[in-house]
């Protein structure tokens, strides 16, 4: 597959995943079309594993577990995982959300994770997420939701009534200017009643068996290629969308059918708001997984202690690009280049997990597989971010280090990185997997 097709690939993924219940979707719509089956675990039931098997386990239907057995025993090969997320900071719907206000109907949101607000104002917005409904037999069941038409806006003060917008910046109130406008009402139309019809029109599901719902936001205006060359992309959820996918094919993509070792991919929900749910890296979720399959592979505790001491979980997410119109929100010395190769990410605070050894590790992998790779440090006057990595490298006492691709405005909604750097990554990712 040529290095644009994989980005191609990847932005097709994001359009199809506005969501994070949608992105696991379509990670088993991709799955369905393996060969080799793949074969969907129920937490609920028992386990029955077989070498070489491929499995994956959903929580919440947001978070997934992908996983291809190993031939050989646990405590001599460990674990071989991945680990990035599905959620990307944005708006999400409240649940009495619908409001008329002077005619129009507005809908209220929450701020979810940090993103850059100003980026929303002026978009082709639309919904997508969960609604949680009551079925014929009386059961409280999910479904998907998704508008393809841009469905609200939030509109821009004028200039002529905010002078100092492009010296100050735009900044937006979020109780009270970030409800979005969704359409025109009739004198006698009640908002929420609108907006539930709205719904059931949608899915299908009628509006008094709907109860609740797990609603984003989201731009409909789809990835592209761009740059004299078409050497970058954009698009919304690079971060890190473009580190699920990115793992995803490496799993995929690795020829070998009967691996020693057991390659996992962890993908999470909730990353932006701090990983502390049942489907996060802080909750027990791949804890778990792991625990069972060594369960299911009859692996004593003494065993699965020492399967641990020789895992390695590389924590991708994405890396802070270089921009030259902002050179002092960079250290001097750790400026990274879009284009230049996936980011060793350190911390001596260990926001990231990455420290001597697992970093030259990664190091040496990029040199055996014929990859360019770049070494990342936040300027030390400036909060750094945090990752996945930290969290689970400890509570499961676990080696990693912290990758991400290089990319531009960051939480923005429309993210910016190089073509040539998710090749890069995901051929670093199927070196490590197919690691003896």
């Amino acid at each position: 597959m040529s290095v644009r097709q994989q980005v191609q690939n990847l932005l097709d993924f994001i359009d199809a995943s506005p969501s994070p219940w949608h992105v696991v979707k379509t990670i088993e719509v991709q799955l369905a079309a393996q060969t080799p089956a793949w074969e969907r675990l129920d937490e609920t039931a028992k386990w029955t594993l077989k070498p070489g098997g491929r499995y994956y386990v959903v929580r919440d239907d947001s978070s997934i577990v992908l996983f291809i057995q190993g031939q050989k025993p646990l405590a001599e090969t460990g674990f071989k995982i991945i680990g990035a997320h599905t959620d990307s900071p944005g708006l999400r719907i409240k649940p009495n959300a619908a409001s008329n206000t002077d005619g129009l109907l507005r809908l209220g949101v929450e701020v979810y994770g940090g993103p850059i607000l100003a980026t929303f104002t002026d978009r082709d917005l639309s919904l997508a997420g969960r609604i949680a409904y009551k079925n014929d037999q009386d059961q409280i069941v999910g479904a998907l939701v998704k508008f393809d038409q841009p469905l609200l806006r939030l509109p821009n003060l004028a200039i002529h009534m905010n002078r100092a917008v492009n010296e100050e910046g735009l900044k937006l109130q979020k109780q009270t200017e970030l409800p979005l406008i969704l359409s025109a009402l009739a004198e006698k139309q009640l908002p929420q009643t609108y907006f539930s019809a709205l719904l059931q029109q949608q899915t299908g599901i009628a509006a008094t068996h709907i109860l609740s719902w797990d609603l984003a936001v989201y731009d409909t205006q789809k990835g592209a290629f761009w740059g004299a060359e078409s050497e970058f992309y954009a698009n919304s959820q690079l971060d890190n969308l473009a580190s699920c996918h990115a793992a995803l094919q490496a799993l995929l993509d690795n020829s070998e059918l009967q691996p020693d070792s057991t390659r996992v991919c962890a993908l999470f929900d909730h990353e932006e708001i701090g990983s502390q749910s049942n489907k996060g890296a802080e909750g027990s979720f791949l804890p778990d997984v792991l625990q069972r399959i060594a369960l299911a592979t009859a692996t004593d505790s003494e065993d699965y202690a020492r399967a641990l001491a020789k895992s390695f979980m590389i924590s991708a997410d994405m890396a802070h690009a270089y921009q030259p119109n902002f050179p002092n929100a960079y250290d001097p010395d750790h400026k990274v280049i879009v284009n230049k190769g996936p980011v060793i990410k350190v911390n001596a605070n260990h926001r990231y997990s990455s420290e001597s050894v697992s970093a030259a590790m990664f190091a040496d992998w990029c040199e055996q597989a014929g990859v360019p790779y770049q070494k990342y440090s936040h300027r030390c006057d400036l909060p750094c971010g945090s990752t996945i990595g930290p969290i689970t490298s400890a509570k499961l006492g676990i080696r990693s280090v912290d990758v991400g691709n290089p990319m531009w405005a960051m939480h923005s909604i429309r993210e910016s990185a190089g073509v040539l750097d998710h090749d890069y990554m995901i051929r670093a990712m199927k070196w490590f997997f197919a690691l003896r």
